[in-house]
């Protein structure tokens, strides 16, 4: 044994020269520990960073989602079809009967040859039935069977905005322009035609929500 070497240490610390025991681990091991930490801690972002470009290009992640980045259970929008759901009637298939229901006179007349003029049947004319003669406040309204509110109500509707639809118990197809207090005249034959081409035009089918 050595002059140097304490008492009780001996074999792995046992001192044979002039140098003294190395009491820890050499650097070379603990660099190589650090390059392992630093290089999980890069894969793990790496890793996290290409997760999250997947779930953005993808939709989200969303299994319900094709890769078009439309989900698999929507439906498209169905086609818009080339005629209304039910085919109205034109003008000419129309017979209207012109009332007067305010005291200005001539009024019913003056109306009923502009609406023929317009393609329409003219039938009656004069003045309201006393029921509603006087009596009637807005522009008009429009009175016939209550087949009328889905076929001719529409198509007269488009002379004079704002007159209101009412039914009877008639069995005829004609319908009755009684003409109120607030009525003036019938709406610009421009204004009326092209409210009768979109009332006979198909309206374009919703976009999917989806």
């Amino acid at each position: 044994m050595s002059m140097l070497t304490p008492p009780g240490m001996g074999g792995k610390y046992r001192i044979t020269g002039d140098k003294y025991p190395r009491m820890r681990r050499p650097r070379r091991r603990r660099r190589i520990v650090l390059a392992a930490g630093a290089a999980v801690i890069v894969l793990g972002a790496a890793g996290w960073g290409t997760l999250q470009l997947v779930d953005v290009f993808s939709g989200g992640g969303d299994d319900t989602k094709t890769t078009a980045g439309r989900r698999a259970d929507c439906k498209p929008a169905p086609k818009a079809t080339t005629a209304p759901a039910t085919a109205l009637p034109k003008p000419a298939q129309i017979t209207v009967n012109v009332y007067n229901a305010t005291p200005r006179s001539g009024l019913a007349k003056t109306t009923a040859d502009e609406l023929k003029k317009r393609g329409f049947v003219i039938g009656k004319v004069g003045n309201a039935p006393a029921a509603y003669d006087k009596k009637v406040p807005g522009a008009g309204v429009l009175l016939g069977a209550p087949g009328a509110a889905k076929g001719a109500f529409p198509v007269l509707g488009t002379q004079l905005k704002g007159a209101t639809t009412k039914t009877d118990t008639r069995a005829t197809a004609d319908v009755d322009l009684i003409l109120g207090t607030a009525f003036k005249t019938l709406d610009p034959k421009a204004t009326a035609d092209a409210a009768l081409v979109a009332l006979n035009t198909p309206k374009p089918a919703p976009a999917p929500s989806c």
